[in-house]
């Protein structure tokens, strides 16, 4: 039987010197090559971004140990540093963002990809990319001169009326605060969230929803039932970018938060997040023991960051799992 002349035989893949001469030519091993670097540079940045931050971190560690995480006192004065009120108020910030964001973000996105004309769809999407492009600046000016005073006339307290037995609802209306900062924070994912999940939606195949509308299905059903959870990865991994990019969002928050290191369970409380402690504090932190605090904060964002897309991760594999009867490799 005739052979192919271009057909990859074992010798192709064997290390010897006449292999890897013919692997050379063909470009293989230099892709591989590219490939690899490429892959081993990110690991790289990451471990060496990680050490970094754990060397200078080092006094700071050595005094406070794990009591760090879990210290509300933040006293530079007396050398008191505990990282627990800027954790809490990035959680329930970030928290408060993806509350507001993803019904928003994936309804939109369903929308868009599923039940609006095609003119509409293509500028609307338009639209939300201009929205993901602005600076983040410009929505803590917004967030100061617009967001603020309207929360503290109208909102905050028709919240306090309506809602006021809960605790999140409680407390004097400042107008910045845990839920300004979110509110801020969700108009800056909604983008990324819509954006990935329509692309997602739309890269369904097109089988599957003529399959259900020829079985009798509506357009809505077609698009719930059968479009929906065939993109559902997708669609969570939209709402991890906006979960880590709501993480580490600085000037924003800054700006309307309020900055004082407290833990509340009013969301009408001003607190402080890390990504705002170190924005406020890190050009004017004098003494080693406060720079070694601050750079531990940013070691604590990064391993915060790194545990919720770990755990991202995990929902995902469950989710399909669930759903597949298998587990993905």
């Amino acid at each position: 039987m005739a052979t192919t002349p271009n057909a990859a035989t074992p010798a192709d893949f064997a290390w010897s010197p006449r292999a890897l001469l013919r692997r050379l030519r063909s470009a293989d091993e230099i892709a591989h090559l590219i490939t690899l670097i490429a892959a081993a540079t990110l690991l790289l940045i990451t471990v060496l971004l990680v050490y970094q931050l754990w060397i200078l971190s080092a006094e700071a560690r050595t005094k406070f140990g794990w009591s760090f995480f879990v210290t509300r006192t933040w006293d530079p004065v007396a050398g008191q540093f505990g990282a627990l009120p800027f954790i809490y108020g990035t959680l329930v910030t970030s928290a408060v963002a993806l509350v507001l964001a993803v019904p928003l973000g994936v309804g939109g996105a369903i929308f868009l990809a599923e039940l609006a004309p095609p003119k509409l769809s293509s500028s609307l999407t338009f639209v939300s990319d201009l929205l993901a492009a602005v600076p983040s600046v410009i929505y803590g000016l917004l967030g100061v001169f617009l967001l603020v005073p309207i929360m503290r006339t109208t909102v905050q307290p028709a919240l306090k009326r309506s809602l006021g037995f809960l605790p999140l609802f409680q407390g004097p209306a400042y107008g910045i605060g845990f839920l300004t900062a979110g509110i801020v924070l969700a108009i800056m994912i909604v983008p990324f969230v819509l954006s990935v999940s329509r692309e997602v939606l739309l890269a369904v195949a097109r089988d599957q929803r003529e399959a259900a509308l020829a079985l009798g299905a509506t357009k809505w059903e077609s698009t719930w039932k059968v479009v929906v959870p065939a993109a559902r990865i997708g669609i969570f991994g939209s709402v991890f970018l906006a979960l880590a990019r709501a993480l580490g969002e600085t000037m924003a928050v800054t700006m309307v938060i309020g900055n004082n290191p407290r833990i509340s369970a009013s969301l009408f409380s001003p607190g402080y997040s890390i990504a705002a402690v170190l924005a406020n504090e890190f050009s004017e932190a004098t003494g080693n023991l406060y720079l070694s605090a601050l750079i531990e904060l940013g070691l604590v964002l990064f391993l915060l960051t790194f545990v919720l897309n770990g755990l991202a991760r995990l929902l995902i594999l469950v989710t399909t799992k669930r759903g597949s009867g298998v587990l993905p490799t």
